[in-house]
């Protein structure tokens, strides 16, 4: 009896054979010990019939409630799975009556137990895709034949090119619906028909995705993005080989840094400035904005960046913001009072724009 039934398991089985059979059904072990029951108070007792079909490999059938100890009338029938006998499924009642349900009694089983086994063998190898993808992002040490080993399962390879997708839930929020944001994050990875993603403990989620696929699977990425905004971000690594992802993962997190309130997403090969930003210490970042743009309110940053994303044009930012060319040039003149700094010139509109992006995530 190499294969074993596990109790919980067996539970599931004589309730479901039940259900259809409306007789009660036990699991009977080697040693002959009743270890599930649709009769709860026979759970853990011998049963001296079942302990015999295990010995002799064969069905016995018991007309009578007396004469075998703990045994009542009925059928029971040795369950053999992968070549073995695992356990003896013993149906209580009139054997005329119950024999009818053998088969089906063998069929349930044989299936529910296919199915478990299914679902454990997804689990191993969503553990197994787990510590790959968090030891590979983390440039943690990992065997080089094992990792070609499990890659070689999805007919990949540690050379091949790959980037970095990271979607990452803001830590402000605490949606009510999270298993739905997941699904719909988990069904966009599954959309890209990439294999190779994981959940990053607290809170990002994280799909490697072939180079080649990137350009057309990012408008997959923008609609989850557009979906759940603010509460998810999603930031788009640079190209690295599979070996060498945390480099894409890092600057995934850098894309993911630069975006403003109202963004959803960011690709870091079109970032520029963001890159350095990205890397600013939060210490330093916080004098910054102190100095700078925490000073005015959030109407007039609304404005000013506006203003900054239509090349600093008085015109065009007058007909996007629904506002007199009066009414503009007063709130950048108290923009500059609040903070020291014109917007309308150069230099001091750089500071103020590198403020607004450090701004993004805050």
């Amino acid at each position: 009896m190499a294969f074993s039934i596990r109790q919980n398991v067996a539970q599931q089985i004589v309730e479901a054979v039940k259900d259809v059979a409306g007789h009660d059904i036990n699991f009977i072990d080697a040693k002959g010990i009743i270890f599930a029951s649709t009769d709860i108070k026979r759970i853990g007792d011998y049963h001296e019939i079942g302990h015999q079909v295990i010995k002799k490999g064969e069905t016995i059938e018991v007309d009578s409630n007396e004469g075998y100890f703990g045994t009542k009338k009925g059928v029971n029938i040795p369950f053999t799975y992968k070549g073995d006998i695992c356990a003896v499924i013993g149906i209580s009642g009139e054997p005329d009556e119950v024999r009818k349900y053998v088969y089906l009694a063998q069929k349930i089983t044989a299936l529910i137990l296919r199915e478990h086994e299914l679902d454990q063998q997804e689990h191993i190898k969503k553990t197994q895709m787990n510590h790959i993808i968090r030891s590979i992002i983390n440039h943690d040490y990992i065997n080089l034949d094992y990792l070609k080993d499990f890659l070689k399962n999805y007919q990949v390879t540690i050379n091949d090119n790959y980037h970095t997708i990271l979607v990452k839930l803001d830590s402000r929020y605490n949606p009510s619906n999270l298993s739905m944001i997941e699904k719909y994050i988990y069904q966009a990875f599954e959309n890209t028909d990439s294999q190779l993603y994981t959940f990053n403990y607290a809170n990002e989620y994280i799909l490697f995705l072939e180079a080649e696929k990137v350009e057309k699977c990012l408008y997959i990425f923008e609609k989850l993005g557009q979906k759940y905004s603010p509460i998810l971000k999603i930031g788009v690594g640079r190209r690295a080989e599979l070996s060498h992802q945390y480099l894409s993962y890092q600057s995934a997190k850098i894309a993911v840094e630069s975006l403003f309130p109202d963004e959803c997403m960011a690709v870091f090969d079109m970032l520029d400035l963001e890159i350095l930003l990205g890397n600013v210490e939060d210490e330093t970042k916080q004098l910054y904005l102190q100095k700078t743009v925490e000073k005015i309110s959030e109407k007039d940053k609304k404005i000013l960046k506006t203003y900054f994303s239509l090349n600093m044009s008085l015109k065009d930012s007058c007909e996007q913001l629904y506002l007199h060319k009066n009414t503009l040039q007063y709130r950048l003149d108290k923009i500059w009072k609040e903070t020291g700094y014109n917007p309308r010139e150069l230099k001091d509109a750089v500071v103020l724009y590198i403020g607004l992006k450090m701004l993004g995530n805050d």
